[in-house]
């Protein structure tokens, strides 16, 4: 998915993992997830450089869709759709 398209989404659940180190923003990922419908997107927020690469890998594994990444100043959002 473009940068653009990723902006735009309505994203179901927002969660501000910014103030954590790795593995907090996976492990924030992984409570907020069970709070959210099969279809629902997610958007988790990370300063963390881990979490580009822990988060879609841990998707994929549980059959989620990982969408993609988008950079802000500072911190990351990544997007992933409930499976």
């Amino acid at each position: 998915m473009e940068q653009l398209e990723l902006q735009d989404l309505k994203v179901d659940k927002v969660v501000d993992a910014r103030g954590t180190a790795c593995p907090g923003p996976l492990l924030e990922a992984k409570k907020a997830i069970g709070t959210i419908s099969s279809g629902e997107i997610m958007e988790i927020l990370s300063a963390d450089e881990g979490t580009k690469r822990d988060i879609p890998k841990w998707a994929n594994k549980k059959g989620h869709e990982y969408m993609g990444t988008v950079e802000e100043s500072g911190y990351f959002k990544i997007y992933l759709k409930k499976g």
